[in-house]
């Protein structure tokens, strides 16, 4: 049976990875920095910058105190140690002790300095200050960052601790301890990295990242990069003035059709092939026009009178985009997670078929 030292300090891990990178449970039931300092930390959408000021500095200071939260917990969970009497405390845990009261007292005084003189000193004032026009201050452009955040035509995405959003100017990142701040007519945009990850945590289904990092020509403002769903990019790009370019290597699936049809080749590649008839030159594919024919249906899923697939006796008439396209179409829109495993009639003939069943013509 495990002791209640171990059964505390397991707990107080899962909470504080909870508390530092919340789950939508916690933030649901207001177990945020942003929950329990609301009062202090004002309305994002009435002053946008204010806000990030205070709540960056909050989440610093409540982070720091987690260690000797856990100290103190430990008192109680653990009393053989005599944590609570610090000089009969072992060495190991005075070390703790020190370190958990110097973290919250270094922070308390940073959080006092940044907010001298009207938080002038905060770093993200200074951030603000590399945009400033002459005998302007950081206050004015927070002003101008305010003013276009309220704005509902902004784009927005992504986690709390990773958000990015894109106004008529500006193009921000909000990380847990920080803002990115760049101004649009400055920056250089490339797509840098894509992912691809077979289930999405909130819809069951694939999902395409993509890395853009985001660069300006101000050499006083870091570069830094933001990461949407590939599905969001027409929506960004619509917003953004400055062009995004590609790295090499780098394909961006739109839509979950474009994604649904590269797994789609990918698993026809890995069934049975069909040997090209040599009396005859394929035709071209009637979808595309574009290039030959060289699909042919053949029922490979299960034995020829089990299952609902049919055998399909057309002649090679589409090609494997085109036949890839045509199976996404007569998907049910709502349940993408059902895709790979359906069934579709053939699109001469009817004669239902499955991926199993697609054959590349070799």
């Amino acid at each position: 049976m495990e002791s209640p030292a171990v059964t505390f300090t397991l707990a107080y891990v899962v909470l504080s990875v909870c508390f530092v990178f919340p789950p939508h449970e916690f933030r649901a039931a207001g177990l945020t920095v942003q929950g329990l300092l609301g009062a202090w930390l004002g309305s994002e959408d009435a002053a946008f910058v204010q806000h990030h000021l205070r709540r960056s500095t909050g989440t610093l200071l409540a982070h720091a105190l987690l260690p000797l939260g856990y100290y103190i917990g430990m008192c109680f969970a653990a009393p053989e140690k005599q944590l609570c009497y610090f000089y009969l405390a072992p060495e190991g845990w005075k070390i703790f002790f020190f370190l958990a009261v110097i973290f919250p007292t270094i922070t308390s005084i940073l959080a006092y300095y940044w907010s001298r003189n009207g938080w002038d000193n905060h770093p993200l004032a200074r951030t603000l200050a590399v945009h400033a026009l002459p005998q302007s201050s950081w206050r004015a452009v927070a002003s101008s960052i305010n003013t276009e955040f309220r704005r509902i035509d902004k784009f927005a995405t992504g986690a709390p601790g990773a958000r990015v959003i894109v106004t008529d100017t500006w193009v921000i990142k909000v990380t847990t301890y920080c803002l990115h701040v760049a101004q649009q007519q400055d920056i250089h945009l490339t797509v840098t990295d894509s992912r691809q990850h077979e289930l999405s945590p909130d819809s069951n289904v694939p999902v395409q990242f993509l890395t853009i990092n985001v660069a300006s020509i101000n050499p006083y403002v870091k570069a830094f990069d933001i990461r949407l769903n590939s599905t969001e990019y027409g929506e960004l790009r619509e917003k953004l003035r400055a062009p995004i370019r590609n790295a090499a290597n780098v394909v961006i699936h739109q839509s979950l059709s474009d994604l649904f049809l590269e797994t789609f080749t990918s698993l026809v590649e890995m069934n049975q092939t069909y040997p090209a008839p040599s009396n005859q030159e394929l035709e071209p594919c009637i979808g595309c026009m574009q290039t030959n024919a060289n699909i042919k249906l053949i029922k490979s899923c299960q034995e020829p009178n089990e299952g609902e697939c049919q055998q399909c006796y057309c002649r090679p008439m589409w090609c494997l985009t085109c036949m890839g396209k045509w199976f996404a179409s007569r998907q049910d829109q709502q349940h993408p997670e059902t895709w790979l495993s359906s069934q579709v009639p053939c699109p001469t003939c009817r004669a239902k078929f499955c991926i199993l069943d697609v054959c590349i013509i070799r």
